[in-house]
């Protein structure tokens, strides 16, 4: 039997169990024993974070071989105009590499969404947007350099869903477990 969590990770959290200098930690907030991150996500980005016992599970989720896409929510300095959501559709590069095409368009700021603390800053004579980008590769702080390759940069960027699992019924610093076999937990993850 594997176990999986969902958490709702929250700014300024590590995606790990031990702190780190200013940043905290999941044991804050995690008491299961013997799961591990499955994908990360940086200390200044939030949401849904998965943690399992199962390797091949681990793997699944976080080798990019496996192509399972990941969705994100990123508010984004300034309002991106088509040409630039084109060039992240089309695929960017950055400068150590490509980012493969990513399905993007505009959203409204989601519904239900927490205050992030310490909130963005706030600039009255810059506006904000919200974009919502699927990609199924995952490199280190790949969607915040993607944005920042466009002219927008990222304000605030929270991870909505993996494959078909999603925040769906989770406050911030929320975390659910799951108990079931291999097959039942990809299951969630399957679009």
């Amino acid at each position: 039997m594997s176990s999986i969590v969902f958490f709702n990770k929250p700014y300024g959290v590590l995606s790990q169990f031990t702190p780190e200098g200013k940043w905290r930690a999941l044991n804050e907030f995690i008491t299961v024993k013997d799961v591990y991150v499955a994908g990360r996500l940086d200390a200044d980005s939030e949401g849904l974070l998965v943690l399992t016992d199962d390797g091949k599970l681990q793997a699944k989720i976080a080798d990019p071989k496996h192509k399972l896409e990941k969705t994100y929510w990123a508010q984004v300095e300034g309002v991106p105009d088509e040409a630039a959501l084109e060039r992240l559709r089309a695929g960017i590069r950055l400068s150590d590499f490509t980012a493969k095409p990513a399905k993007v368009r505009m959203i409204e700021e989601p519904q239900g969404l927490w205050q992030r603390d310490p909130p963005i800053r706030f600039r009255a004579a810059i506006p904000t947007s919200w974009l919502e980008i699927r990609i199924s590769e995952g490199k280190n702080r790949q969607v915040r350099r993607m944005t920042a390759a466009i002219g927008y940069p990222t304000l605030r960027l929270i991870r909505a869903a993996i494959g078909a699992a999603t925040l769906d019924g989770l406050a911030l610093g929320e975390w659910r477990q799951i108990n079931g076999s291999y097959q039942d937990l990809q299951g969630r993850f399957n679009d």
